[in-house]
């Protein structure tokens, strides 16, 4: 059994804070823990604006907290974020991501992150990426 709390992670190296100021992720479940997935709690910070597009990662993202939208570049379709909504990057959907409030979101990777990764100038996270030692 694994067991950690969001409090004592976000002590740690676990805690990532993004190179451009948008976003912080504690990553709570990581490849290594061999779940077949990872698990985050992300922050974006208010005001954020920002491209992704996922190519080598399939993502679901849960808003806990806060206010904001995604926008899918594809058709350029908007959909308002609030505490309760979900939605799920099915298609490697390449998008905008703008936080209204700041958002607290959890969030799941398949396949799992290894724990360092910050977006690359695609938007996407790196399938190999350094790894975090607790």
């Amino acid at each position: 059994m694994i067991v950690r709390t969001l409090q004592d992670a976000e002590k740690t190296a676990r805690r990532i804070v993004s190179p451009d100021g948008n976003w912080e992720s504690t990553r709570l479940l990581l490849k290594d823990d061999n779940m077949g997935f990872s698990f985050h709690v992300t922050t974006i910070y208010e005001g954020a604006d920002f491209q992704m597009h996922y190519q080598n990662h399939l993502e679901s993202v849960y808003c806990i907290s806060g206010e904001g939208e995604v926008e899918t570049l594809k058709d350029g379709e908007k959909y308002p974020i609030k505490a309760g909504t979900i939605y799920i990057l099915d298609k490697h959907d390449k998008h905008v991501l703008r936080a209204f409030k700041e958002m607290k979101m959890a969030c799941v990777f398949n396949p799992p992150l290894n724990g360092k990764e910050v977006h690359n100038s695609a938007g996407a996270y790196e399938l190999v990426a350094e790894v975090i030692a607790d």
